[in-house]
Formats: structure tokens, sequence, C-alpha cells
């Protein structure tokens, strides 16, 4: 049995950079999927940490949209990144599920996705403690 997952905010932090690192490396080694599935990790560790911090019940869920429908009662303004968050949990489900007729992340999609998603991350930077 798997012990508890930590409630404390820097430790999904500091996942949460390493795979937004990762990001960057598999766009590099030409693995977009590979990339578009760290950047959907990066971004519900990021998103995780940030509603620790606010006193969020932690839950197993991957689904980002999901995860900003609980950070919209602490940030409205977060509401903008819907479509990003709705695109790249896309690419958890393509990376990790067979779906029949749907095809992956293109190198040029996930650099699209990154854009967006570093001004996501860049709110939750600053609204940590």
């Amino acid at each position: 049995m798997l012990p508890e997952e930590s409630t404390y905010p820097r430790d999904w932090l500091n996942i949460a950079e390493r795979d937004l690192a990762r990001v960057e490396r598999c766009l590099r080694d030409d693995d977009p999927e590979a990339a578009g599935f760290f950047l959907q990790q990066a971004l519900e560790k990021f998103l995780k940490a940030y509603l620790l911090s606010r006193g969020w019940r932690l839950r197993r869920v991957h689904d980002l949209e999901a995860l900003l429908d609980d950070a919209l009662e602490h940030n409205p303004e977060l509401e903008s990144m819907r479509p990003l968050c709705q695109r790249v949990t896309g690419y958890y489900l393509i990376e990790r599920y067979p779906l029949p007729g749907v095809s992956p992340p293109t190198g040029a999609d996930v650099r699209d996705a990154l854009l967006y998603a570093n001004q996501l991350v860049a709110k939750i930077r600053v609204a940590l403690p």
C-alpha cells in the first residue's frame, strides 16, 4: 500500500517544476506526446499546490478543468485558463488511454499550450506563500 500523498503545497510545487522542465526536454527530443503528458502533469500539480495552500482537501483527480473549478472559488480570474485546461487534459488522455481516431499533439500544439500554461503557472507562483 502506498503512503498518503503530501498535503504540503511546496512538495507539489517542487514536482510541478520538475515536470515543467520535462516538457522542455521532451520537446527538444521531438517527443510531443510525452511533452503533452508532462505539461498536464505539471499543471495538475501546480493547481493542487495552489488549492492546498487555500485549505483544499486533497483528492485524486487528473482533470484540469475540475481542478480549475475548485480554484475559481479562490480566484475567479483563472476562468480565462479554461480552454487551456480542457486542451491539456486531452493530452493526458491521449497518452494514457487508447482513443481510436484521436491524433496526438504535435510539437507546435504543445509549444502553443505551453505559452498559455506559463501564464497560469506565473499566477500560481505569485499566489503561493
